[in-house]
């Protein structure tokens, strides 16, 4: 189909107490390749259900964590050297396999117009819960 290109991506979940496995989703990565190497995250702390989940947890760092994914995959210099490499790289760093609180869920795919439409939409639709603001 004209105008339409394959992307994939992963959704991050935050698992507050990894023995547990309880998990909500905090974010989303997406990559299109044939968009000229479109890489970008969008993160969302739901600070409730973190309480709910583990009370007492620094949602604070968690943020900060959340924020240093998004700068690495905009490729911003200040966020160390893995935001130095392509963005494929990039995106195969951002959702490898990890056992902490921040885990990146398997990789899935689409296809779209706009990748940054379609990371939009995905976030709205898999991160944010119908009363979140944006």
């Amino acid at each position: 189909m004209p105008g339409r290109d394959a992307f994939s991506y992963a959704v991050v979940r935050v698992v507050p107490r990894v023995e547990r496995g309880e998990r909500f989703n905090a974010g989303v990565v997406l990559f299109a390749r044939t968009q000229g190497e479109f890489l970008a995250a969008r993160t969302h702390l739901d600070e409730a259900r973190l309480a709910a989940l583990a009370p007492g947890s620094d949602a604070a760092e968690l943020r900060a964590h959340l924020q240093a994914l998004e700068r690495v995959a905009a490729g911003d210099p200040a966020a160390g050297p893995l935001a130095a490499l392509p963005p494929s790289e990039r995106f195969g760093a951002l959702v490898a396999p990890s056992s902490t609180v921040l885990q990146p869920g398997e990789v899935h795919s689409g296809v779209c117009e706009d990748p940054a439409a379609a990371l939009e939409r995905l976030f709205r639709t898999l991160v944010l819960a119908p009363e979140s603001p944006a």
